[in-house]
């Protein structure tokens, strides 16, 4: 009777065990913090890299001085510049660049952390803007206009480079819409390319 209970007891303990560790890979390990690689940072120089920004504002031709782009972070970099003509009331600019470099990302127990470029692809299939084709780096555009004249636009551009997506915000009047988009895609690729 007691080696009988003896034996069930080991039974039980054995079946406990393989059924733990089963359960157990089923699940994985935790991911460690040092398996999940942290975004990268700029150098405070990156949007004066950018350069004289003015050839792709409005009124371009008959700008005098360079417009160039201010700088905020070197994490997450913001690039703004804006332009107001002096001899027109009616025409002006602004443009607003967001750089965010993209670190991994935890999925969960069991699960491959994704790495940044991963995580960048992620945000960027998520983003409702439209997919523009025949570009260097995946790019997307959303256009919209202000006022009724069809010269004034918001142009809302996307490009994603590895861990790295380039958000334009780009207002012109007077403006054509395709323009306005090619200028805000060629700012896009700009920062793109200081990025690598």
């Amino acid at each position: 009777m007691a080696s009988r209970l003896v034996r069930g007891t080991a039974i039980a303990c054995g079946v406990a065990a393989v059924a733990g560790a089963g359960i157990g890979f089923a699940l994985g390990d935790p991911v460690q913090p040092e398996d999940i690689l942290p975004a990268r940072s700029f150098s405070a120089g990156l949007c004066v890299r950018l350069g004289d920004v003015s050839s792709l504002l409005p009124q371009a031709s008959k700008v005098t001085t360079p417009v160039t782009l201010t700088q905020i972070g070197n994490s997450r970099v913001t690039c703004t510049a804006s332009d107001a003509s002096k001899r027109s009331t009616f025409s002006s600019a602004y443009v607003k660049l967001t750089i965010t470099p993209y670190g991994g990302r935890d999925m969960g127990a069991g699960q491959q952390p994704l790495n940044p470029a991963q995580n960048a692809k992620r945000t960027w299939d998520r983003s409702p803007l439209e997919s523009v084709p025949d570009r260097p780096y995946p790019s997307k555009l959303g256009s919209s206009a202000r006022g009724i004249a069809g010269q004034s636009w918001t142009i809302n551009a996307l490009v994603q480079r590895g861990d790295v997506i380039v958000h334009v915000l780009y207002l012109a009047n007077p403006a054509e819409q395709k323009a306005a988009e090619q200028a805000a895609l060629a700012l896009a690729d700009r920062a793109i390319w200081e990025t690598k």
